[in-house]
């Protein structure tokens, strides 16, 4: 299934782990000329062109896209009462976390007759997509809308595909209900990123649009940047496990599968000091994959995209990770706080054996709305940072811009900016 690959052997570290690094949809010509098509429609025609989109795409025609407030309550009332108390305590930590993300706004004056401050004020209106697909995920419902609400965005609007019956499934407007999305809306892919982000006669335009989705609403969000904002073009899910001779192979062979199972492109990454664990590892593995719903998506990922290496220190494993800098970062290690601070590049730190990547995913309180693909060095999890912007605040009196005045004149000047330096000149002529 997968090959032990010993890295003391290998010349190039790096290349051992290419075609993993670099997987994922990739980006045709054809595929952004067909969304460039959709988005131009969407802009110009609006909810019929949305409406036709979907019956193209999802084989349903829909004449109202908004999900009314009775079927969201209905689906609400339908479902498993354990499934919404856990939801419910989900909610519960992930607010408390992300509320700590709250900044204020700040004035100072220390300077006499200047004050500069910084203002923090939420978005207005947010979209939020929900993909359909192999699998429906309520508890991204929850991490995208959460932040938003702790922030004070205004209205969330969240989109997501339709069945082929029509419906949305169950669960996943249960969680909208809890987490307080506004308002629902049964559109998917591109044509619901440009409907977010142009605005129809019944879909209002939004300030940003964060989700993942697949290659078309991942390209959608890549076009339509600058009209609105992003979070980030999410990739493919994936999990590197940092192990020593400590660790318990059945538990590392089981985050691996919780990773892979996401879908045909996830990637699972095991990097251990011990021959021993890389090899009951793999033997894991193939006891544990028998028994999963998904194996058949679960195995194809495995084989694809998954590798066990070997190095000979944890040093060595760890300026590997940070090299890849992936998505969730498991320290299954003796002492995992003692090389907490050597990791500089990961979405989420999960340390010790107790704290697997789906705690994460579900419910300790952090985002599981992550970079990927490497891109968490200069990305970071989504947050309530994400659904605020600043503004800078500046006040000078009169004595304290003369007391300045000469500086600026000169920079505009040097600059070849008269009516810059002008500005200034005229309040002290």
């Amino acid at each position: 299934m997968i090959n032990i690959i010993d890295l003391s052997k290998e010349t190039s570290k790096y290349d051992v782990l290419k075609g993993i690094i670099e997987r994922g949809d990739k980006e045709s010509k054809s595929i952004t000329e067909a969304v460039e098509k959709i988005l131009a429609d969407v802009e110009g025609h609006g909810d019929r062109a949305v409406r036709s989109y979907t019956l193209k795409f999802d084989g349903v025609g829909l004449e109202n896209f908004e999900v009314g407030s009775d079927e969201i309550e209905q689906a609400y009332n339908s479902c498993d009462k354990d499934f919404i108390s856990a939801l419910e305590n989900a909610k519960e930590r992930i607010w408390d976390y992300h509320k700590r993300q709250l900044k204020e706004s700040w004035i100072t004056n220390n300077q006499k007759g200047i004050m500069l401050g910084q203002l923090y004020n939420p978005l207005e209106r947010v979209g939020i997509y929900v993909p359909g697909g192999t699998a429906a995920y309520p508890s991204s419902v929850l991490m995208n809308a959460i932040p938003a609400k702790v922030a004070g965005v205004k209205e969330i609007i969240m989109v997501t595909p339709p069945s082929s019956q029509g419906g949305i499934n169950k669960n996943i407007l249960a969680a909208a209900r809890i987490a307080g999305v506004d308002r629902v809306y049964s559109i998917g892919g591109a044509q619901a990123v440009a409907a977010l982000a142009y605005g129809t006669e019944t879909i209002g335009k939004v300030d940003k649009i964060v989700g993942p989705g697949n290659i078309y609403v991942a390209t959608a969000k890549r076009m339509v940047f600058g009209r609105v904002d992003i979070d980030m073009i999410a990739g493919p899910s994936e999990v590197l496990i940092i192990a020593d001779e400590s660790a318990n192979p059945r538990f590392v062979a089981a985050d691996m599968l919780s990773q892979a199972e996401h879908d045909t492109l996830a990637s699972s990454i095991l990097i251990t000091t011990s021959k021993e664990v890389a090899q009951a590892t793999l033997k894991e593995l193939e006891i544990q994959l028998e028994g999963l719903s998904r194996k058949a998506i679960t195995e194809k990922a495995l084989r694809s995209y998954a590798a066990i290496l070997v190095v000979e220190s944890i040093d060595e494993a760890i300026e590997f990770a940070n090299g890849i800098a992936p998505e969730h970062l498991e320290l299954v290690v003796r002492e995992p706080f003692s090389v907490v601070g050597a990791i500089k590049n990961a979405g989420a730190i999960f340390v010790g054996e107790y704290s697997p990547e789906p705690l994460g995913d579900y419910y300790a309180g952090p985002n599981h709305t992550l970079p990927t693909g490497g891109t968490a060095r200069f990305f970071s999890p989504l947050g309530v940072d994400d659904f605020v912007k600043k503004s800078s605040l500046i006040y000078y009196d009169r004595a304290s811009l003369e007391k300045s005045k000469d500086d600026i004149i000169k920079i505009a000047l040097e600059e070849g900016l008269d009516a810059h330096a002008n500005s200034i000149k005229v309040r002290f002529e």
